[in-house]
């Protein structure tokens, strides 16, 4: 009898102690309801200086007093991004730590064999921040005054067109690669560490073209430097409003090559948390100072919701995916 008193005593007190803790899923949404309560570490992949270090920190300046804490930008350079990516991957899902991303998210698994990061499954996309298309420019000798007629002439050249490009997979390799397919004509392509070395030789005539971003030629093309044919992107840049969009002169293969800037967070991050950075993000972009901020930098601000972030992403991974295997590009290529 005292036994079977005891395991009843035994069960009460284990019955009381579990009702004691149920409230706290109720304390936990709570916690992130209020969130943020202290300072956030916004990572970028990139050295100080660059356009990607431009947005984080455009970001943190703009999203810090939405919040009411301190966002302090983290530099995390190398491997394109892969850094950055990894340590976001591996932190806490609490919202402290965050990452500006690029389009590397969704290209370096692909050619990286120790780089396994799933874009969507081992991150929370938050939203997309802005695009940043490039520019097909040449050298002015290269004949043709229009795309259609540049790409005509490549046909009846002796030699391949020599193409600068500026990192493995970049952008600007991507869509010169998709030109080459829907011009059905060859490019040699020339390696450079950056656009300035890449446009210096553009100009000089060693190389013939480059897809640099637009604000990398911008100059050049205003100075007569060089031939702008197209830009990439669903839409002219306001940089080069006469420019038009490879998508509106029939080369639409091309338009999703552009390079954007996006927000993510290490998987499992709480919906709400997810949401309210999500809205914030989306408000701040709309603010004409912003808006202008982004623009002077040829990038033009655009957002998303988290869920067309996730879809996106996983299109992204997808499709860049299928054009890397069948280019036969390597990290060790470029």
């Amino acid at each position: 009898m005292e036994t079977a008193h005891y395991w009843r005593y035994a069960a009460s007190a284990l019955t009381a102690a579990a009702l004691s803790f149920s409230p706290l899923p109720a304390a936990t949404a709570a916690d992130n309801s209020n969130y943020p309560v202290k300072a956030i570490s916004l990572l970028v992949g990139f050295s100080p200086g660059g356009s990607g270090d431009f947005v984080a920190r455009a970001i943190a300046q703009y999203l810090s007093p939405a919040l009411g804490q301190t966002i302090v930008v983290e530099n995390r350079p190398g491997a394109n991004g892969l850094i950055a990516a990894s340590l976001t991957a591996a932190a806490k899902p609490d919202g402290y730590t965050l990452l500006v991303t690029t389009m590397g998210l969704t290209t370096n698994p692909h050619l990286y064999s120790t780089n396994k990061l799933d874009p969507v499954k081992d991150f929370t996309p938050i939203t997309m921040i802005a695009d940043v298309p490039n520019v097909l420019v040449t050298n002015p000798a290269i004949p043709g005054t229009d795309l259609q007629s540049f790409l005509d002439q490549l046909k009846v050249r002796d030699t391949p067109l020599s193409v600068a490009t500026t990192g493995q997979a970049a952008p600007g390799h991507l869509a010169s690669e998709l030109l080459q397919r829907a011009a059905g004509v060859d490019f040699e392509f020339v390696a450079y560490r950056g656009s300035a070395p890449a446009l210096t030789d553009v100009i000089a005539g060693h190389v013939d073209a480059s897809m640099p971003t637009v604000v990398a030629a911008l100059a050049g093309i205003k100075s007569g430097k060089l031939r702008a044919f197209a830009v990439t992107g669903s839409q002219r840049s306001p940089l080069l409003p006469d420019v038009p969009t490879f998508a509106e002169l029939g080369v639409s293969t091309i338009g999703t090559a552009s390079g954007w800037y996006g927000l993510v967070a290490p998987p499992g991050l709480p919906r709400e948390i997810a949401e309210k950075l999500n809205h914030e993000i989306r408000k701040i972009m709309e603010t004409p100072e912003i808006r202008d901020h982004f623009l002077t930098q040829g990038a033009t601000p655009h957002t998303m919701t988290t869920t067309e972030m996730s879809d996106y992403l996983s299109e992204e991974y997808r499709h860049w995916g299928d054009i890397i295997r069948q280019s036969g590009i390597k990290a060790s290529s470029q």
